[in-house]
């Protein structure tokens, strides 16, 4: 039954991070790294399938080893951040409080995301193919190449919960 429920809260959890890919004020990383966290803990199957997914295993695999994201990324998440929270300020907001909450959301989302890294030709040479996942000994282990290392999976927890905090940081 947990099993089950990890499998769910895992699709949720992408599917929350696919619309919020388009919805500037959803979140898109914490749901990939808690489908990741709950996929892992599940299913093999699921969390090889997201971790090698067109999208998103780059994504997830980007942040969690370089907290970083593509300059393309970034871009893109603050023209929609920024057109939907103005039209919303100016269209649908009556009151002076709410174009201010609406401004101050805006303008964090926005000092978090210039925060990050941006994605560097270099960082993408130290990630290499996406993980093979498979069980040893009960255990999770990333292959690439061959090279095999466990999986850590305190810091995918941490990360999930933290919200960007470095592997091994």
């Amino acid at each position: 039954m947990v099993k089950g429920l990890l499998i769910a809260g895992g699709m949720l959890a992408v599917g929350l991070g696919a619309v919020g890919i388009f919805v500037p004020l959803l979140p898109t990383t914490p749901f990939l790294l808690l489908a990741a966290a709950c996929f892992i803990r599940s299913s093999d199957r699921m969390y090889a399938w997201l971790m090698h997914h067109r999208w998103f295993g780059s994504y997830i695999r980007n942040y969690q080893e370089h907290r970083a994201i593509t300059l393309r990324a970034k871009v893109v998440t603050l023209v929609l951040l920024w057109a939907s929270i103005g039209y919303s300020a100016l269209a649908v907001a009556t009151t002076w409080w709410l174009r201010a909450v609406l401004a101050a959301v805006a303008i964090g989302v926005t000092i978090h995301l210039l925060q990050l890294k941006t994605l560097t030709g270099e960082m993408l040479k130290d990630l290499g193919p996406p993980p093979q996942n498979r069980r040893e000994g009960g255990d999770h282990v990333i292959h690439n190449g061959s090279e095999s290392m466990p999986i850590d999976r305190a810091n995918l927890v941490h990360s999930t919960v933290a919200h960007g905090t470095r592997r091994g940081g």
